[in-house]
């Protein structure tokens, strides 16, 4: 038994051990699974609707709750992986997780199941900073592109997954079953670390900034409840958007500033003096807002629309999930290879006319049609993962990587929730135009009204 093992960081010049990839692919697994948690609750949201008798704004919350937790956990990461050693970060992210996911599953009500999700949300924070903090530290600079590659296949083909999951679920069973079919899996990853995961460099004294965390919680927490209340369908002057905005920006900009001032930050923002780290992080940004958006929008826009059965919407989605799976070790060897320009302006160049296209279908587009672009669109994301994550993270000194990486998760909760909701809030009105439709709750439920 290895639990109580310690590794020192291996220089950049040695090979990677076989126990250092063990580590790695624990934690690939344990992250695996708590993303694909991210977004199995999409497909099934027409049935959930209809069974606890709530909107489409007020179950969007699943999803942005989720990612507003995620946003405010996260920028404490940076300080916890100081102190706290690699296994006790890892048996706190899934046993919290865990704990969530048996909440969710059992949950006699709306507010139950959101308080199951937030739990959720709290381990998987932990363990995406985790994840990719220990790969910049035991991955030589020069193959982190086909590591990054492999990451890129949790981050990015494990939220297009669950809604395939879901929709096989939810076909013949209850929604519960989504959570019960991810309980048994978290579980035993859970035990599997507990038993053989290793600890990965040496823990340092590092003090808590309380009020870093509160302006945290304050400032990435008001901007996302305030796209929020907006997408639920507040407008942009009402209160309950404009104070949460108002808020939460002063908010990051005393936190931003108090940053800047502390000798030991809870998020140390010097990564943004790295160039082409802050450029890496603002188009992930924009690529999490398109992910995210289009993986709550697109299977309500398929059952409510198109009158796609749950199976039906989630073998749609199915295609490009692989090819995103298949692609990311190739794209990862290209990356290492020949750099990121080359695959980041194809894949750019695809997901701006995949998503130009989305805003022109209609209740007659064809499912060719459809599915050529949801397929355009994931290759699209496939070539954009490694090289912005590698290019940006192999720019930070060691010293910074914890933080760069915690920053890196952060923002993308933000700008996926953002994005949700901004889209949900555009796709309601239009919808109300264009279809003489009834309130949502009568949705059509594989091929019969509930």
């Amino acid at each position: 038994m290895l639990s109580n093992t310690t590794i020192a960081i291996p220089n950049v010049a040695q090979e990677t051990s076989r126990r250092d990839m063990s580590i790695i692919l624990t934690l690939l697994v344990a992250a695996f699974v708590v993303i694909l948690n991210e977004t199995i609750m999409n497909v099934a949201l027409p049935k959930l609707m209809a069974e606890l008798q709530i909107s489409a704004s007020t179950a969007q919350w699943l999803a942005t709750a989720f990612m507003l937790v995620m946003a405010v956990v996260i920028p404490t990461t940076g300080f916890l992986m100081q102190r706290l050693t690699t296994r006790t970060l890892y048996l706190a992210a899934m046993g919290v997780f865990s704990l969530g996911t048996l909440v969710a599953g059992c949950a006699p009500n709306f507010a139950v199941l959101l308080l199951g999700r937030v739990c959720q949300a709290s381990g998987t924070a932990i363990m995406l900073p985790l994840l990719t903090t220990t790969i910049l530290a035991l991955i030589p600079i020069e193959r982190r592109g086909s590591v990054m590659g492999t990451v890129s296949i949790v981050i990015s083909v494990a939220p297009a997954l669950g809604p395939t999951i879901s929709g096989l679920i939810v076909e013949s069973l209850s929604w519960r079953y989504l959570f019960f079919f991810v309980l048994p899996i978290a579980v035993g990853v859970l035990v599997y670390g507990a038993r053989y995961l290793v600890n990965v460099g040496e823990t340092r004294s590092a003090s808590l900034d309380l009020l870093s965390v509160v302006l945290a919680a304050l400032g990435f927490g008001g901007v996302v409840y305030g796209f929020s209340s907006a997408g639920e369908g507040g407008g942009w002057t009402s209160s309950y958007v404009l104070v949460p905005l108002v808020v939460g920006v002063l908010s990051l900009l005393v936190f931003g500033w108090r940053q800047m001032t502390l000798p030991a930050p809870l998020l140390n923002l010097r990564a943004f003096r790295y160039r082409m780290f802050s450029l890496s992080v603002v188009l992930i940004m924009v690529v999490m807002m398109a992910l995210f958006a289009s993986a709550i929008l697109l299977p309500i826009y398929l059952q409510t629309i198109r009158q796609f059965t749950p199976l039906q919407t989630g073998l749609f989605l199915l295609p490009g999930g692989v090819l995103m799976g298949v692609a990311a070790p190739f794209v990862g060897r290209i990356f290492d290879r020949y750099g990121p320009l080359a695959l980041a302006t194809t894949g750019a160049a695809l997901l701006v006319v995949a998503l130009w296209r989305f805003t022109t279908l209609t209740a007659a587009t064809t499912v060719g049609i459809l599915l050529a672009l949801h397929i355009a669109f994931n290759t699209g994301l496939a070539l954009l993962f490694t090289p912005i994550f590698a290019t940006g993270l192999n720019q930070l000194p060691r010293s910074l990587h914890a933080h760069g990486s915690a920053i890196f998760s952060t923002l993308q909760q933000v700008a996926g929730a953002v994005g949700t909701a901004l889209l949900v809030r555009s796709w309601r009105p239009a919808r109300r135009r264009t279809y003489a439709a009834p309130p949502i709750r009568p949705i059509p439920l594989c091929g019969r009204q509930r």
